[in-house]
């Protein structure tokens, strides 16, 4: 931006300084060329008026050649050409190589009465003609002469002229490019000044996209960029009070869902214990069958209803920072087959593929709250079977875990939603299985790992998540 702000205030200069050159040089030539004409018309009606009275009227050709002669004695120092015309007689020139006058000069002469004269290129150089009427002597009441028939014309070229003319070019023309690079100076310092406040705005929204909001800027003067500053303030301001009002918004539903989920945990004790007992009464015949089946009902809903308590709780405690990890050196395989066994999955539903003597150290636990969630949330909304494959990665670093179905995979849309707490992508499906935190509450035991957990869809159909954790130990628990 600064280069464009110095080519711009140098082609705002060079645009300038031409209008004021050629603007200059227009007057300066005008004022040269009419100083000549004004000269040349003075210094011949000054001949004129003296040579004059000794005309004889009508005069003969030899009257005007001495008329002309003595015009041309009284111009040497001009290289005046004179010529002098009776009435509509030829014109008769002094010298046998003057020019030829220029078309119309004379009959404008004889049509306005008074001097004219008039600019002509004669072989590539420019010339001057002067051309004006002798008048008699004025009378006893004064005023103009009366037209004598007598008219007189001289023609001199405007070398001189020419001269200083191209001297005021170069002029021009030197003193251009020393003032170009003179430009550069306060082009810089221009550039400098405006920039100054924009690199300020960046750095400070940048500083706002790291999370500082209580950046400000320090806002002087009255030009436009100060005004920004001001309008960045104002809105910097407002994004500091959403955020602190969102954060103690968030802060509070976080406190409310851990505090309902505390009180509902105990009555939810209860009564777990007592579906378990009715549940018993059910499975042997003691309960009529629609109480049976009542009874089943709560008992299957009282279920559903603690986990998504226990879910509920265990999504607090990663809020409050309060998840504890336990690291032990696991065997990937084993922990991978004991999870299969305790849900009850069977090898149609899930296939293992991870070798044999494959190590890393991991919370036991954690590893198999994500697996769980993984696998349970691929038969749901999967379709079988469901694979589990584990490898190391390419620099030995780190252990990749990846959890796929054969199902219709994730819609495109939906793929940056999938770890978001209750999220659901049909929203006509009220009600399901799990809580809705299961995949959020995997990601949070990755990322306490100090691991990644993503989301895919394989070219060849069916959904793929990712889990990336380091072998030994975890790297950045945040």
């Amino acid at each position: 931006m600064r280069s464009r702000l110095v080519i711009a205030f140098l082609a705002v200069s060079a645009l300038s300084a031409l209008i004021t050159a050629l603007l200059t040089f227009r007057q300066a030539r005008a004022a040269i060329l009419d100083r000549a004409q004004e000269t040349a018309v003075r210094d011949l009606r000054a001949q004129a008026g003296s040579l004059a009275p000794d005309v004889p009227l009508p005069p003969t050709t030899q009257d005007l050649r001495n008329v002309v002669l003595q015009l041309d004695r009284a111009g040497a120092s001009r290289g005046w050409h004179a010529q002098a015309a009776y009435r509509a007689g030829p014109p008769v020139a002094g010298q046998p190589d003057a020019p030829e006058l220029p078309a119309g000069l004379r009959a404008a002469v004889d049509a306005r009465g008074e001097a004219v004269y008039q600019r002509y290129e004669r072989y590539g150089r420019p010339w001057l003609a002067v051309g004006m009427p002798v008048l008699f002597a004025p009378g006893p009441a004064g005023g103009a002469g009366d037209p004598s028939g007598l008219a007189v014309y001289t023609s001199f070229a405007l070398d001189e002229q020419r001269a200083d003319i191209a001297a005021l070019v170069t002029a021009a023309q030197a003193g251009a490019v020393p003032a170009l690079v003179l430009a550069v100076v306060p082009a810089l310092l221009a550039a400098r000044r405006v920039l100054r406040p924009v690199r300020e705005l960046r750095g400070a929204a940048e500083r706002i996209a790291r999370g500082a909001l209580d950046t400000r800027l320090d806002a002087v003067g009255g030009d436009e960029l100060a005004d920004l500053g001001r309008t960045f303030n104002t809105m910097a301001a407002a994004l500091q009070r959403d955020d602190a009002e969102l954060r103690r918004l968030e802060a509070g539903a976080r406190r409310f869902a851990a505090d309902v989920s505390h009180e509902l945990r105990t009555p939810l004790a209860a009564m777990s214990a007592v579906t378990e007992v009715l549940d018993e009464d059910a499975a042997s015949g003691r309960l009529d069958p629609d109480t049976a089946e009542a009874v089943l009902l709560i008992s299957d809903e009282t279920r559903k209803l603690a986990r998504m308590v226990e879910d509920l709780m265990e999504i607090s405690r990663f809020d409050a920072g309060a998840a504890a990890l336990h690291p032990d050196e696991v065997d990937l395989a084993e922990a991978v087959r004991k999870t299969v066994q305790l849900r009850g999955w069977t090898p149609g539903q899930v296939t293992v593929d991870v070798p044999e003597g494959l190590r890393a150290v991991l919370d036991p636990r954690r590893l198999d709250v994500v697996l769980a969630n993984l696998v349970g949330n691929a038969l749901r909304h999967g379709g079988v079977p469901v694979v589990v494959r584990a490898r190391t990665s390419r620099d030995g670093e780190r252990l990749v875990i990846e959890v796929a179905d054969h199902g219709p995979g994730i819609p495109e849309d939906v793929l940056p939603q999938v770890f978001d707490r209750f999220y659901k992508a049909d929203s006509a499906r009220a009600r399901s299985e799990g809580s809705g935190l299961g995949l959020a509450i995997a990601r949070e035991n990755v990322r306490l790992h100090g691991g990644t957990l993503t989301a895919a869809n394989a070219p060849e159909g069916g959904a793929v998540f990712t889990v990336t954790l380091p072998l030994r130990g975890t790297e950045d628990p945040t």
